[in-house]
């Protein structure tokens, strides 16, 4: 009986937390903007991002915001492969005020890397988290214990007490990577922590947004979800992500059902590819109705990967210029092609390709 109790609890406590979560929505259409900047996936490439940034005049030499009234939207995916995805994180966190103090805006989008690290499955998916990336999000007190443990068991001079030397770096990082690898309460322990400042902070943000007449989204919109208004693909998305995150952070968690629509689904807007894909010539009349929906004439996408030759102004765009791939592998992992869309009263270019970072 108490059991069932403490499940009601937890039930009413999850549900009360979802309800003031989404009993309005977040914006995600805006009118009247004259200049934005898109970036494609970031990573864990903060150096790179940083380039970007500075490059496009968005921010100065201490970082701080210097784009004015620019709309600047990352397309998601800011997770995995790299090592720096918190440092991302924290500089897009304070960008977010100053943009605004400054009459402009900062767009994080979600994307499938942030979908499966707020829902715990990112350790599933073999080399996408890496030793970096999960020591950044571990508590500080149980990474410096850890730490201090590795120093006392090793009896070398990687140590000095338990301050790290150069000479430990790779020693510590090895320790740290059969730690990720094999010890499941360590694992715990970077979901809890990261769902709950950055798993919070990422579900504030949207899936798909529209500024001018132009459709932003990681994956893409399929047919099935132009039909939908953009208020209800954000509100469910976050809604199921929020539940799988509360689940991951309570120790008891209620047994509710859940089943959920747009979570991992090939077709929803983190996952869908089919525009990156698709020969032209097939997709053609389906592009016509997918922008008809969703009353557009472009749409920004990243999440498939441009490579090589691929790697070009004339190949970022398709469909007569309506869909832009900006995925061009900004990150070292995939060979650090630096690239940003810049939309300017109407009219696209690109700054980036061939450019040396």
């Amino acid at each position: 009986m108490r059991k069932i109790k403490t499940q009601l609890i937890f039930a009413l406590i999850i549900l009360a937390s979802l309800a003031c979560l989404y009993a309005s929505n977040i914006q995600c259409v805006w009118t009247g903007v004259e200049k934005i900047i898109a970036v494609g996936d970031i990573h864990g490439d903060f150096k790179n991002f940083v380039s970007i940034l500075k490059a496009t005049e968005l921010i100065n030499g201490e970082l701080h915001w210097t784009g004015g009234k620019t709309h600047l939207v990352q397309m998601g995916d800011i997770m995995d492969r790299g090592p720096d995805a918190k440092k991302v994180f924290d500089l897009l966190i304070r960008l977010e005020k100053e943009a605004e103090e400054a009459g402009g805006k900062v767009h994080m989008l979600i994307g499938n890397h942030e979908e499966i690290n707020i829902a715990g499955i990112a350790f599933d998916y073999v080399g996408y988290v890496t030793v970096e990336q999960f020591v950044s999000f571990l508590p500080d007190d149980y990474r410096q214990m850890r730490e201090k443990e590795f120093g006392k068991t090793i009896r070398e001079k990687a140590f000095q007490e338990t301050e790290l030397t150069p000479s430990s770096d790779v020693n510590l990082m090895e320790y740290w990577k059969e730690v990720m690898t094999n010890d499941e309460e360590a694992r715990r322990r970077y979901i809890n922590t990261f769902n709950e400042k950055y798993g919070k902070w990422i579900l504030k943000h949207n899936a798909v947004i529209k500024i001018n007449d132009i459709i932003f989204v990681h994956g893409g919109i399929s047919e099935i979800y132009s039909t939908w208004k953009l208020e209800d693909i954000n509100n469910l998305l976050r809604k199921e992500l929020d539940f799988l995150r509360q689940l991951l952070l309570n120790p008891e968690p209620p047994e509710i059902p859940f089943q959920p629509v747009i979570v991992y689904d090939n077709e929803g807007p983190l996952w869908y590819r089919n525009l990156a894909k698709i020969a032209e010539e097939i997709l053609k009349q389906e592009v016509d109705r997918i922008l008809s929906n969703l009353n557009a004439k472009y749409m920004v996408i990243a999440h498939t990967t441009l490579r090589g030759d691929a790697i070009s102004i004339n190949n970022m765009n398709r469909f007569q210029g309506r869909i832009w791939l900006i995925d061009t592998g900004i990150s070292d992992f995939y060979g650090g092609y630096l690239s940003a869309l810049i939309i300017e009263n109407g009219k696209f270019s690109v700054w980036g390709i061939n450019n040396e970072k």
